[in-house]
């Protein structure tokens, strides 16, 4: 969590120009008066806050760490515990449609704490559950689902806000955030978990800390005071949207690019075991992926910021199919296989930067808290699909090649759908 401070800090060197309630990002070298250390700190306290709720909202990525228990303990299957987490990812997608609305309407502040009180009162609910599937689903997969997408369409419209001539990188420095959430959650779940308490008392645990500081970072949020003139801005229709060509193609190809990522992630500690990687590798394994995830997601939003949306995407949907299919080897060496995690990990990262920074490009930023939400429906698609068809075709044939396959093949055909169609429209990055 500390990277993304230092990497912003180094990129932007922010100042201000004040005249009344009005300010302007100037050049380099220019005289800074008295007031931008108040912007500074308002820039800094935005950063700090959009970080930490994401990374609340992130620690669905260690899901893989409650599978064990659940089937051990309660007699889930495989299949129901990825339908679980497939489902938060959908309830997190299709509950991003409506939050841009409510974001200009309500303002960030407002927006991010119903988030906050959704995240808690899922994971409550789920504590309460007594391992009940129907309950964990009502609990994590809708309420907390619902309460992720509230605080990430707020982070991600609102820091891109600050940072408007670096899209790429205020993309990446949000979403890394939700990336590295599963880091901490899986280095402090895992140890309660081996000394015997059950893992719907760590969904209390979750509810009470993790909605704690979801709730606290979300009354930090605030947009600059120019871009209190840009919400009056007619958002883009959903008819025009459905004629846009490009709209289509971003939705197909970060369907692609997320399916492997999610199955991979969704089974991650399962699937290590079953290769033969020990209990602590396994576990080590979800902290590297996520560490990649995150670190990645920054590093593809200054590649796109320098080369642009179609080679970045083009470059990250190939590293994921190859590095997909290297899973099709049974590396049961944990040094392989944690490599294997950290590199899968940095590039799906790639997919939560590109395609928001497309959105930006083609659509501009004040409608990227619509826009994207319903390109990102794509997501919620290959969240339930890909986790869903990893258990279900484990449950049926006892390993993970066919999904691992099954991976690398859709996520192929959204490269050749992104390079060739993209090519017939307009460039989303000239």
């Amino acid at each position: 969590m500390v990277f993304p401070f230092f990497t912003i800090w180094r990129e932007f060197r922010v100042k201000l120009i004040s005249n009344r309630t009005e300010f302007r990002y100037a050049e380099r070298g220019i005289s800074v008066p008295r007031t931008a250390g108040v912007i500074k700190y308002r820039i800094f306290l935005n950063v700090l806050a959009s970080v930490l709720i994401m990374c609340c909202a992130g620690s669905v990525y260690a899901w893989s760490i409650f599978v064990a228990p659940l089937k051990t303990t309660y007699g889930l299957s495989t299949a129901q515990t990825q339908l679980i987490f497939g489902f938060i990812i959908g309830i997190f997608s299709i509950t991003m449609l409506f939050v841009g609305r409510i974001e200009r309407k309500l303002g960030p502040k407002v927006t991010a704490a119903i988030g906050a009180t959704l995240f808690s009162a899922g994971y409550l609910l789920a504590s309460l559950s007594g391992g009940n599937v129907m309950l964990i689903l009502l609990g994590i997969s809708i309420l907390s689902g619902a309460g992720m997408g509230f605080g990430y369409v707020t982070v991600l419209s609102t820091l891109v806000k600050w940072f408007p001539a670096h899209k790429g990188l205020a993309t990446g420095i949000a979403v890394a955030g939700f990336g590295s959430g599963a880091i901490l959650l899986s280095l402090i779940a895992q140890p309660i978990l081996n000394h015997g308490v059950a893992v719907t008392e760590i969904f209390r645990y979750v509810g009470i800390i993790y909605g704690a500081i979801f709730l606290v970072s979300a009354l930090a949020i605030s947009t600059p005071v120019s871009e209190n003139q840009t919400q009056t801005e007619k958002p883009i229709g959903i008819r025009v949207l459905a004629a846009d060509k490009r709209f289509w193609v971003l939705f197909y190809t970060f369907f692609a690019g997320s399916f492997a990522g999610l199955m991979f992630i969704g089974n991650l500690k399962p699937m290590g075991l079953s290769y033969g990687i020990s209990e602590g590798a396994a576990v080590l394994a979800i902290v590297l992926l996520s560490a990649g995830n995150a670190i990645g997601r920054i590093v593809w939003g200054q590649i796109y910021d320098k080369i642009g949306g179609k080679r970045s995407v083009g470059i990250a949907l190939a590293l994921v199919a190859v590095f997909t299919l290297v899973l099709l080897f049974n590396i049961s060496n944990d040094l392989a296989f944690l490599s294997l995690c950290l590199i899968i990990g940095l590039c799906y990262g790639a997919n939560f930067v590109l395609y928001a920074s497309d959105v930006s490009n083609i659509y501009g930023i004040p409608q990227l808290g619509i826009i994207y939400p319903i390109v990102s429906i794509a997501y919620g698609i290959s969240g339930i699909a890909g986790p869903f068809a990893g258990g279900f075709f484990f449950d049926i044939t006892n390993q993970y090649y066919i999904p691992i396959i099954l991976s690398a093949v859709i996520c192929l055909s959204g490269l050749g759908v992104y390079i060739f169609f993209m090519n017939k429209t307009s460039h989303p990055n000239r």
